[in-house]
């Protein structure tokens, strides 16, 4: 476990343990993904209330920055919303780091538009074509004789990655603006009709004053919604994603403990609360076969 002292917790996102001394302490160091931050913040809180004397730091950062600290060793378990990749296995594994999965729930991205916006419904390929910068006019997917702004994130985030793989199939438009986290984009698309963004479900659950877009796989085939449980367990919505922990090695100690804890039913319960997907039962089986937990 990495050491680190009561400043250096201060500093974190997570500073709620009472009665924490001025004295140095073990602590997990969580650091990562920008979709996962909230949720595991608020895992850690209730974690930390239930445990007096255990301490765990959460930070953001996006998942490259959380997966390039499990690899520098300078984190415990790092929050990722992307797979890694087979690149950063082998970097990893020449510094003598195994990184290990954990899936501790699933997420749709989401697309959002300005509520002024009367596009409602896209296909995958439609969308892929928008952030490719192929179609830069709403009137040419049924709306309004106006310029369409892109809204992303930047290159260290692992939505940003996986939307990359499982949407466009290619680049992302030059024009687009590369946004720091969701809670940038939300606010970003909230004053501008013209724009369009992906954020996680969680977060779109909580935003205010935008519009959720309806996808379908292809032309002819159902539009489905992500706000709509029947869509996402169905399948039938196409972009859904697994929401990880990586550790070097399988997790033990305080981190182990707590991954125990983020997948108990108290734990996943928070998971649904917080607007996510609660880990299905292939992903149950997989956590305990490859992470012990």
């Amino acid at each position: 476990m990495i050491k680190r002292t009561a400043k250096a917790f201060v500093t974190g996102i997570i500073c709620l343990s009472v009665g924490f001394s001025a004295v140095a302490q073990d602590m997990v160091q969580i650091k990562g993904s920008d979709t996962l931050v909230n949720l595991v913040q608020r895992l850690a809180e209730v974690y930390m209330e239930k445990n007096p004397g255990k301490y765990l730091a959460v930070t953001g950062g996006g998942s490259g920055t959380g997966i390039a600290a499990i690899m520098n060793n300078t984190c415990d378990i790092a929050n990722a919303s992307r797979d890694i990749k087979p690149k950063e296995i082998m970097s990893a594994q020449k510094k003598g780091i195994e990184p290990v999965r954990t899936v501790v729930g699933l997420d749709c991205i989401t697309v959002v538009v300005n509520q002024a916006n009367k596009v409602d419904k896209l296909t995958v390929s439609q969308l892929g074509a928008i952030f490719r910068g192929e179609v830069s006019n709403w009137k040419d997917v049924g709306g309004e004789d106006m310029p369409i702004t892109l809204y992303g994130r930047q290159s260290n985030s692992g939505t940003f990655s996986f939307f990359m793989d499982a949407v466009l199939k290619g680049d992302y438009s030059d024009r687009m603006n590369r946004m720091n986290g969701n809670s940038q984009i939300v606010e970003a698309i909230r004053s501008d009709k013209t724009g369009i963004g992906y954020i996680g479900l969680g977060h779109a659950k909580n935003a205010r004053e935008l519009s959720v877009v309806r996808l379908a796989v292809r032309e002819g085939e159902p539009y489905a919604d992500p706000m709509d449980p029947q869509d996402v367990s169905s399948g039938k919505y196409p972009i859904i994603r697994t929401l990880n922990q990586y550790t070097n090695g399988k997790p033990s100690g305080t981190a182990r403990d707590f991954m125990k804890f983020e997948l108990s039913a108290q734990g996943q319960k928070i998971v649904d609360e917080m607007g996510f997907i609660p880990v299905p039962e292939e992903y149950v089986e997989y956590n305990s076969r490859n992470a012990g937990v």
